[in-house]
């Protein structure tokens, strides 16, 4: 059995506490036989710049560059709030996904039959929710030059951020989606504003030629970003994959997240692009649901999304695919049975905390062994 190298990076907050409850599931499939793992960690985000003024060190960049795959708690909180710019902990996540090439990153929206009635929209629609969102990870706005603030005349300021695409960044992410949709439901909407953004123009024409010239098998529309809101949470089984870019991605994910209960449930993957000679691809593996400072420290975090990270990492990186449908089954398992955390508690079900919900992930994969 192969051993795969993991980089834990717990970060700040609840990043910590959830991390402590998948290395409960990691050492379950390592005791069980199913899964081997060589184990190291680090500091990223504000923990990181505690310890040494940078939001990750070269040292923690260079354990980076030789795992197998990452998993990330979550960075950031109020304490940091007034450090430089460029040393904010978000930094240190922002330049994982860039040095190592991280550009297609998949967010699944799945909504558990145990959590229909937890979401803010109606059981029926959201009831069998299955979506995929495919966000173009390392261009658009968040990484666009020049990015400024300049003080102009009469003691006004002006902010710049710059928005650019080139054409290969288009075309590869448009490929994730369209060979992802392939093994889901054959369906891809590409959101964009091209109606008053010329990298929308670009974007909608790029993934159009790459779908005419290779994958006509699979349905394509396109919709605006703002539409493609409005229609995520009108009737949001209308989707399978959704690809789009930066900006875009990261404000449709938190919308699609919320129509499956809580931030809390949601897992996401970070991949490169595929090595030719070693056929492996760098990732990183997070929850969605960020450090959330108000909770940090007192248990209550949902450690659901960081599981759901690892099962995203053994079928991505590692090639475990009955081994991440069997964590994945825990989990619906668990909230089967009526386990919940505080984000998704309701009356009647079994109120736990972080380590309550771990030790449940736990005991479920047991009765299945």
């Amino acid at each position: 059995m192969a051993t795969h190298k993991l980089l834990l990076l717990p970060g700040d907050g609840i990043g910590t506490e959830v991390m402590a409850e998948v290395k409960k599931v990691m050492s379950w499939l390592d005791a069980q036989g199913i899964a081997s793992f060589a184990i190291e960690e680090d500091l990223v985000g504000g923990a990181a710049y505690d310890s040494c003024g940078l939001p990750i060190s070269e040292e923690a960049m260079a354990k980076a560059f030789a795992a197998d795959a990452i998993l990330l708690g979550a960075v950031g909180g109020p304490k940091w709030a007034n450090v430089p710019y460029e040393a904010r902990p978000e930094a240190g996540l922002l330049r994982l996904r860039k040095d190592l090439q991280l550009f297609a990153n998949l967010r699944p929206a799945l909504c558990y039959p145990a959590l229909a009635d937890a979401s803010s929209l109606k059981r029926e629609l959201v009831e069998g929710l299955d979506l995929l969102i495919v966000r173009e990870l390392t261009g658009g706005v968040y990484f666009g030059e020049p990015k400024t603030i300049t003080d102009i005349s009469d003691g006004q300021k002006r902010a710049v951020d710059t928005q650019v695409y080139e054409s290969y960044e288009i075309e590869r992410i448009a490929r994730v989606a369209f060979e992802l949709a392939r093994t889901r439901r054959g369906k891809v909407v590409s959101t964009e504003k091209h109606n008053v953004m010329k990298t929308g123009v670009l974007w909608k024409q790029v993934v159009s030629e790459v779908h005419g010239s290779e994958y006509s098998d699979v349905t394509l529309e396109h919709q605006l970003a703002d539409s493609c809101g409005m229609q995520l949470v009108r009737a949001p089984k209308q989707f399978d994959v959704i690809v789009t870019d930066n900006l875009f991605g990261d404000i449709l994910s938190d919308v699609a997240a919320m129509l499956t209960g809580s931030l809390g449930m949601l897992p996401s993957a970070s991949l490169g692009g595929v090595e030719e000679i070693s056929g492996k691809r760098r990732a990183l593996y997070e929850p969605v649901h960020g450090a959330a400072p108000d909770i940090a420290g007192k248990g209550l975090a949902n450690p659901i999304a960081m599981v759901g990270s690892l099962a995203m990492a053994l079928r991505y990186s590692f090639g475990q695919i009955e081994a991440a449908d069997r964590v994945e089954a825990a989990i619906a398992g668990v909230l089967a049975a009526g386990y919940r955390t505080g984000d998704i508690y309701s009356e009647g079900m079994t109120r736990v905390g972080t380590a309550g919900m771990g030790d449940a992930i736990v005991a479920e994969l047991g009765k299945a062994a």
